[in-house]
C-alpha cells in the first residue's frame, strides 16, 4: 500500500523527549516501512524516519522562536498533502479536526486517529463531518457519535524499555507527563508529601502553564523529597519508570489512552491512577497497578502496589499493547477501507450497467 503518515508539526517524530503522539506516528510509521508498506511521513523537518519524509519546516515548530503562528505551518502541509492525496491509496491522519475539511474534498480515503478528547467547541466541527473515517484509542474515546472504523490501542515497542526486576533503592514515586492541571502533577506532590515518600517527576511545561507551574509545583521542589528533572530523553525516562516503586498516574481528565501507563508496565513498575477515561482499560486492577477512585484511595494503594508482580507488569503490555498489535490493528483498517471502496466503486458500477 502506498500511506501517508500526517503528523503533529509542533515536536519532531520521533520527539528527542515529551511527545505521545510523535512517538506513536514514529513507530507506526517505521513499522509499517518494514512490512514492505510505501510511506510517506508528513511532519517537521528534523524528523528521523525510514519513510520518505516531506516537511514544510525545518524543524519541530516548538523549538523555531521564529514561529509566531502555529495554524500556518498546519495549513501549509495540509495543503501539501492533500494536493498529492491522488499519489496515496490511504491517507492517515493524526492531527485531529484541521484535516477534516480537506479530506471530505478527495477521493483517496483518510482515516482519523484521534488523539485528543472532544470539547463542546470541537464537536460542532466533527458533528459536520460525522460520516469520515475514525479510528479511537480507546473505547472510553467514543464519547462522539461518529464512524468509527475501530479501536486501536497504542503500542510500544518493548526492546526499548528495559525490564527492572527490582525498584532502585531507596524506593521512589514517580511522575511523568505534561505539567498541567489536569494531569495532576500537584496531585502527585500532595500524595507525596501526605505519605512521606520520595518524588521523581519529569516531563514539559508549556507556556501557557508556566504560571500553573510556578503556584503549585515550584514551591514544593526541594530536590530531596521532591525532585524535578525537567524534560528526560527516552533513555532517562525509562530509568526513571523502571527504578520507580510505583508510577502515579492522578488525572482528572478524560485521557483517551495515557501512554506512560504502558511505557511504566513495560519496565515493570505498576501505575496507581484515578479512575477517568482509558484507565480502567489499560490497567489490570490489583494486579498491574490500582484503579482509583479518589486520591486519598491513591496514597493508600501505594504499600499494596510494592507487592504487585513487576513481571506480571510487563507481560500484560507484551499481551496487550505492543507495537506488533497496534500496527496490525490499523494495517487491518486500511485494507478494510481499501476493501469497502473496491467494494462500492464495484455496486456503482453495475448500477449504472443496469440503467
Amino acid at each position: 500500500m502506498k500511506i501517508a503518515q500526517v503528523a503533529p508539526l509542533w515536536e519532531r517524530v520521533p520527539p528527542p523527549s515529551y511527545g505521545g503522539i510523535e512517538l506513536v506516528v514514529s513507530q507506526l510509521t517505521d513499522e509499517l516501512v518494514r512490512r514492505g508498506h510505501e510511506v510517506t511521513l508528513f511532519a517537521s523537518g528534523d524528523s528521523q524516519t525510514l519513510a520518505n519524509l516531506e516537511a514544510v519546516c525545518p524543524c519541530a515548530l516548538r523549538q523555531d522562536p521564529n514561529v509566531e503562528d502555529y495554524a500556518v505551518y498546519e495549513k501549509l502541509q495540509l495543503s501539501q498533502v492533500y494536493q498529492r492525496a491522488m499519489e496515496f491509496d490511504i491517507i492517515h491522519s493524526h492531527v485531529g479536526i484541521s484535516a477534516l475539511p480537506l479530506a471530505s474534498l478527495v477521493s483517496t480515503p483518510t482515516v482519523h486517529t484521534l488523539h485528543g478528547n472532544f470539547t463542546k467547541d470541537n464537536e460542532k466541527i466533527f458533528s459536520q463531518h460525522q460520516k469520515q473515517l475514525y479510528a479511537s484509542i480507546s473505547r472510553a474515546q467514543r464519547q462522539v457519535n461518529l464512524n468509527y472504523v475501530d479501536t486501536v490501542y497504542n503500542g510500544i515497542n518493548l526492546e526499548d524499555y528495559p525490564f527492572q526486576e527490582q525498584p532502585q533503592e531507596p524506593q521512589y514515586l514517580a511522575f511523568l507527563g505534561r505539567f498541567s492541571p489536569e494531569k495532576g502533577p500537584h496531585h502527585a506532590i500532595s500524595i507525596a508529601r501526605q505519605t512521606g515518600r520520595r518524588l521523581k517527576m519529569a516531563g514539559k511545561v508549556n507556556v501557557s502553564e508556566s504560571e500553573f507551574f510556578t503556584k503549585e509545583i515550584v514551591p514544593y521542589i526541594d530536590g530531596q523529597q521532591i525532585e524535578y528533572l525537567g524534560e528526560v530523553s527516552h533513555r532517562e525516562k525509562a530509568e526513571l519508570l523502571g527504578n520507580a516503586a510505583a508510577t502515579l498516574f492522578p488525572i482528572t481528565w478524560q485521557e483517551p489512552f495515557g501512554l506512560v501507563m504502558i511505557e511504566s508496565m513495560a519496565t515493570g513498575t505498576p501505575v496507581i491512577a484515578m479512575n477517568f477515561g482509558s484507565v480502567p482499560e489499560v490497567i489490570v486492577h490489583g494486579k498491574t497497578g490500582f484503579v482509583c477512585q479518589s486520591f486519598e484511595q491513591m496514597a493508600r494503594a501505594i504499600p499494596r502496589a510494592l507487592e504487585l508482580n513487576r513481571q506480571a507488569c510487563r507481560e500484560h503490555v507484551a499481551t496487550n499493547f505492543s507495537l506488533s498489535q497496534m500496527v496490525n490493528g490499523y494495517q487491518m483498517i486500511y485494507e478494510q477501507i481499501l476493501k469497502d471502496r473496491i467494494d462500492l466503486n464495484g455496486r456503482i458500477r453495475a448500477m449504472k450497467f443496469r440503467f
